[in-house]
């Protein structure tokens, strides 16, 4: 059994990534949020409000909701999780989460997670 090989796209430093805040980066033709969270976990999403179509979720606010990691929209305030990209306050919207990995200091994002 072979395993086809995932591509990884080099975006930034992680030091790079404010705690608690965002970065905007072009990943394979979409526009995508790579997030630091207080405890130095990195998440990456679409950058992309579904509310009002603008790409700016990386200037979102970051924080958790409980002891769910989120980022707050600039524009109305609604908060995405950052590990499934679910929108917590209307059940039915969703941004695209991406596959993340920090080698050698540097942040990798992949392909587009499958929506379970």
């Amino acid at each position: 059994m072979t395993t086809a090989a995932i591509s990884l796209t080099p975006v930034c430093a992680v030091d790079t990534i404010p705690l608690e805040g965002g970065v905007a980066a072009l990943v394979d033709g979409s526009a995508v949020a790579v997030f630091r969270s207080f405890d130095g976990s990195v998440f990456a999403l679409s950058n992309i409000d579904p509310f009002s179509g603008a790409s700016v979720l990386s200037r979102g606010l970051v924080g958790t909701r409980g002891d769910v990691p989120v980022v707050s929209s600039p524009m109305y305030k609604q908060a995405f999780a950052l590990r499934t990209g679910a929108c917590l306050d209307d059940a039915a919207v969703r941004v695209t989460s991406y596959d993340v990995a920090v080698v050698e200091g540097v942040v990798h994002v992949g392909p587009a997670r499958e929506v379970a």
